[in-house]
């Protein structure tokens, strides 16, 4: 984005729905005592809250981002609240957390096939990010393997369509490659 001062290739979805991810399960972890859970969230708040500014520093529709960004940050506080403040029962807020918690992992994952009709249609995968697939598949599958390890099926089940996602996208680019810019400039040294 820094680079093309444009955001006009990248999605706002999945910084948007990653961030609020991290919040969840920071908030989850915190619940739990698990240390990675919280320290890991925490610094993935940190650098999607910076991708966000970063995004709508470069964006020229900010009323939308700013609109989608409130309403997502709403309905996280709200959920906040009512875990917090209507749910007294320590394991039954851990519960229903985990389950919110797993809805946003899902909805996260999901979000980069947003555009999935449009890729088809016009056969390219330009506005779908290759580094991103691969680092949602290591992601989620490190995250699969941990949840199983410490048998926790609300790590384990949302993280499983990462995988599946990342697979969906890599056939994607493999089916329709993307094109080399035609205006790509060698950089002079």
């Amino acid at each position: 984005m820094r680079m093309t001062r444009s955001v006009d290739s990248v999605q706002f979805l999945p910084f948007l729905t990653t961030d609020v991810n991290n919040l969840s399960w920071l908030s989850y972890g915190a619940l739990k005592g698990n240390w990675t859970l919280i320290v890991v969230n925490a610094v993935g708040a940190v650098l999607q809250t910076l991708y966000i500014l970063v995004y709508l520093h470069y964006c020229h529709r900010k009323h939308a981002v700013l609109l989608q960004t409130a309403t997502l940050l709403g309905v996280l506080v709200l959920g906040f609240g009512y875990f917090w403040l209507l749910v007294p029962d320590t394991e039954t807020r851990l519960q229903q957390l985990g389950l919110f918690c797993s809805v946003f992992t899902i909805s996260m994952y999901l979000s980069p096939l947003a555009d999935l009709a449009k890729v088809i249609r016009t056969k390219s995968t330009q506005r779908l990010s290759f580094s991103l697939t691969i680092a949602t598949l290591l992601t989620s599958a490190s995250w699969t393997f941990y949840g199983f390890r410490l048998k926790d099926p609300y790590i384990v089940v949302p993280n499983l369509p990462g995988i599946l996602t990342s697979f969906i996208r890599f056939w994607l680019f493999w089916k329709y490659p993307q094109e080399q810019d035609r205006n790509y400039q060698l950089l002079q040294t």
